[in-house]
């Protein structure tokens, strides 16, 4: 019911371990002056969604339903399947940032059009959603390790601070959903503000729990995925297909799903179901201790490890092995470049062999192309980098976007190209305010990679 603050796959952080350390003004050499931040957009826009339909067997899927509607995070169970019976409203409490109003826009669109769900924003004081903005200060206050959550029965701070204390903010005790209010950070960056509306906005409709065997989903704590996806907007429709209502028994909505997904996903039914079990405990323990930037280094190294162990000796070839693999190399890249670039191969080979996982694969290439461009090797630096712009471009990531096409910048840069690099470097300006907000974070992040071309000195 919350999305997580901690997780590093927040392009926030990428690549920060393998910089080399040292004054933010890194010398930039042969490289381009700073590019100045004038012209570039507040937030450069997408296309038309791209969502790819669900590569999963139906009875995973019905699998996978049952437990995102009858299980918490927590592991507690619910009693009663619950939805919004009636037509949802929504609205907007107190200031909305700026790119708030045209991301809401195109998300409740997708939900209308793609989940099949009645719901649309209204201006009055009432609504069955209520966004709340607040500061990121007064979410950590709250709940510290969320970025944003929902809270069922509320609509303000205040009702949720009174609901706590009186111990009634529990999903468990809902018999039907009538209201909920989502908190959302007001001074995050609109990549990260529109990923929350995503997902606790979806999770106040559908589904409240997180569950790491989903690869193609914004329901996995990993945050690979940060809209929503063609496998979610099929999931929300489930919920709120006719055949189900709020009250049924987990044994009544498993006896319906069958029908359901047959009516709605009919490609499903001829896919081989791969069987994903669930994921153990100890190997979610492992890696959220390995991706806590609260918690020393070793003890990150070693539960990484220790993921990565329980992945290999649960027999696991989904991208949960894969993740391991990969957030192992996140870990080692910045004193073992070498072992880290073993993890991120072998992460890739994975996810290369898994249908849905190409953005998995973006993730991976961007961090080789960063050891690459930190060996001197710009060709294979653009070779990485370069394709995985419409990867990024697809799955509306502007964080990944901006820092492919630095990474780019700083190889086109490193092989003589310096008009062209200097071209892409500001066409990269756009989509980095986007993803990560203020001036002074864009042009960090551009420092912060252009340090990592030995031809700019350290």
């Amino acid at each position: 019911m919350w999305r997580r603050g901690l997780i590093v796959l927040t392009l926030g952080l990428l690549l920060g371990s393998c910089a080399p350390s040292g004054p933010e003004t890194a010398r930039r050499g042969t490289a381009a002056p700073e590019t100045p931040l004038a012209e570039p957009p507040l937030a450069a826009r997408f296309g038309a969604p791209q969502p790819e339909p669900p590569q999963v067997a139906n009875t995973q899927i019905a699998r996978d339903v049952l437990d995102l509607a009858f299980l918490l995070e927590s592991g507690k169970s619910l009693p009663n399947f619950t939805r919004f019976e009636t037509p949802v409203t929504l609205r907007v409490a107190g200031d909305a940032p700026p790119s708030l109003s045209a991301d809401l826009a195109r998300l409740l669109r997708r939900l209308r059009e793609e989940a099949g769900i009645d719901i649309t924003e209204t201006k009055a004081t009432e609504a069955n959603i209520t966004l709340v903005p607040v500061s990121r200060e007064t979410i950590r206050k709250e709940l510290p390790q969320a970025a944003c959550f929902v809270i069922p029965g509320v609509n303000s701070l205040a009702e949720y601070r009174r609901a706590r204390r009186a111990g009634s903010t529990s999903w468990v005790d809902v018999q039907k959903r009538e209201t909920a209010a989502v908190f959302l950070p007001a001074d995050a960056a609109p990549q990260e503000l529109r990923d929350c509306l995503h997902e606790e906005i979806a999770q106040a409709l559908g589904p409240l729990n997180d569950l790491y065997r989903l690869g193609d989903s914004v329901f996995n704590d990993d945050n690979v995925h940060t809209v929503l996806s063609g496998y979610d907007m099929l999931v929300l429709r489930v919920f709120y297909d006719p055949a189900l209502r709020s009250g049924m028994s987990r044994a009544e909505v498993a006896q319906a799903l069958p029908e359901i997904l047959a009516r709605l996903n009919p490609r499903g039914e001829s896919l081989p179901d791969r069987h994903l079990a669930p994921t153990p405990r100890p190997w979610i323990d492992a890696i959220q201790t390995a991706l806590s930037t609260g918690e020393p280094m070793p003890k990150r190294r070693g539960s990484a490890e220790d993921a990565l162990r329980l992945a290999q000796s649960e027999g696991w070839r989904d991208h949960r092995l894969g993740f391991a693999h990969f957030v192992l190399g996140r870990l080692l890249q910045g004193d073992e470049p070498a072992a880290a670039r073993a993890e991120f191969v072998a992460a890739r080979r994975v996810f290369a062999a898994l249908p849905g996982a190409r953005l998995h694969e973006a993730y991976v290439d961007a961090q080789l192309g960063a050891l690459a461009l930190r060996a001197g090797d710009a060709a294979r630096t653009l070779e990485l980098v370069t394709p995985q712009q419409e990867t990024a471009t697809r799955y509306e990531n502007a964080a990944l976007l901006a820092t492919l096409k630095m990474l780019r910048a700083e190889a086109l840069q490193m092989s003589g190209r310096a008009s062209e690099a200097e071209q892409v470097r500001l066409d990269s300006l756009g989509w980095a305010r986007y993803g990560f907000g203020p001036d002074w974070a864009a042009q960090a992040k551009l420092r912060q990679i252009a340090a990592l071309n030995p031809m700019n000195g350290s």
